[in-house]
């Protein structure tokens, strides 16, 4: 997929593994010298767990109330006090000039936490993420993940 510098491996074998994961990217997010200032994406089939990995990183942070899947609006922005976080779900983008018209080279470019469910969706017009999370579903149902370090900010989260 790409010459990440650092690839990590893990198995979930159940959703308290993807709380633990995402108490520990929360952490690392938090401790980052420039806060939450990242872009990750996503990947994975339907059901794989990207919303629920999500809404647990999203708790961790410190979100409040109900956390919705954007995948009609396209992105739902939380705050926090460690920053501004949008949650973008791709899944039914399909043209390029949205991007601009929604106003999203912007959020892009500001500072802030950007997770991307279904990136390849926005390929082209996305940047280059810090962070690549690949998700798979194996036979016993457990989830078989694969970290891509994209950037030394990626790299950073990652150490």
């Amino acid at each position: 997929m790409s010459n990440s510098a650092i690839v990590k491996t893990l198995v979930w074998p159940d959703e308290a593994a993807t709380t633990a994961y995402a108490q520990q990217l929360a952490a690392a997010l938090t401790r980052a010298h420039d806060g939450l200032n990242a872009c990750i994406t996503l990947e994975g089939d339907l059901g794989a767990g990207k919303t629920t990995l999500v809404r647990h990183l999203l708790r961790e942070l410190g979100v409040q109330g109900r956390v919705k899947s954007p995948t009609y609006a396209v992105v739902e922005p939380y705050q926090v006090a460690a920053g501004a976080i949008w949650h973008f779900d791709f899944y039914r983008f399909s043209d390029p000039r949205e991007w601009e018209d929604a106003g999203f080279r912007d959020i892009f470019a500001s500072p802030g936490l950007k997770l991307c469910e279904w990136p390849q969706h926005a390929q082209g017009v996305m940047p280059r993420p810090d962070l690549t999370i690949q998700i798979a579903v194996d036979d016993n149902e457990q989830r078989r993940v694969t970290l891509h370090a994209l950037t030394p900010h990626g790299e950073a989260l990652l150490a």
